[in-house]
């Protein structure tokens, strides 16, 4: 059982004062960011390890109720599964804030960003981007990628897939991307924590020919 402090999201006033605990029950999370319109906060989370190679999903949340939101650790996980040390007694579906997607067991899930430039297309504006860090702990491995999370008129998601990929070969690792940053010109910077690598991601539009 984690300790009364832990587990948590705290918000806290530029210069240390006013520590105010905003969500509880969060196993791990690395990412999260704000909604460039709807200023929600969403975040990416890490579920548990050692109760399957296929459960519990790794997911994405959204805090609509800051201070009494509860995402369900250590008693349930993926919004309805209940663990099988601590989940006795508890209902999932009622007691817990359910997730806006899963996406992947063990794919960790690292940082998370909203898109707002203008080079990529238009249907990538207000995206949110996930970083997937990939699977360790898998047979066959998921993950070691980016997703692109798009989100409907009222905040939840309306799909995902896969936005950059080739980072898993063959089932190995050739990379393993952690988290992305938007530059001033659009552009995207993704960091690599295997090869100790920044990339630069860029788009340059269609190419078209005039004769």
């Amino acid at each position: 059982m984690p300790p009364p402090t832990h587990a948590q999201i705290r918000r806290i006033n530029m210069d240390g004062s006013g520590a105010e605990v905003i969500a509880r029950g969060i196993r791990q999370i690395v990412g999260m960011d704000f909604h460039p319109v709807s200023k929600v906060l969403y975040f990416s989370e890490n579920q548990r390890d050692w109760m399957s190679e296929d459960t519990p999903e790794d997911k994405i949340n959204r805090l609509l109720h800051p201070g009494k939101d509860f995402f369900g650790f250590p008693y349930c996980h993926q919004g309805n599964l209940a663990d099988p040390q601590f989940g006795w007694g508890h209902d999932c579906l009622k007691e817990v804030t359910q997730p806006i997607a899963l996406i992947g067991a063990h794919t960790a899930p690292l940082g998370a960003r909203f898109y707002t430039g203008h080079m990529f297309p238009s249907e990538y504006r207000n995206v949110l981007f996930v970083a997937r860090h990939g699977s360790w702990n898998k047979t066959e491995k998921i993950g070691g990628d980016i997703i692109a999370v798009h989100l409907k008129p009222d905040g939840t998601v309306k799909s995902w897939e896969p936005f950059l990929t080739g980072f898993l070969v063959d089932n190995k690792y050739i990379g393993r991307p952690v988290d992305m940053l938007q530059m001033p010109d659009g552009s995207m910077l993704i960091s690599d924590d295997w090869n100790g690598a920044v990339y630069r991601l860029s788009y340059g539009g269609p190419k078209v020919s005039s004769r």
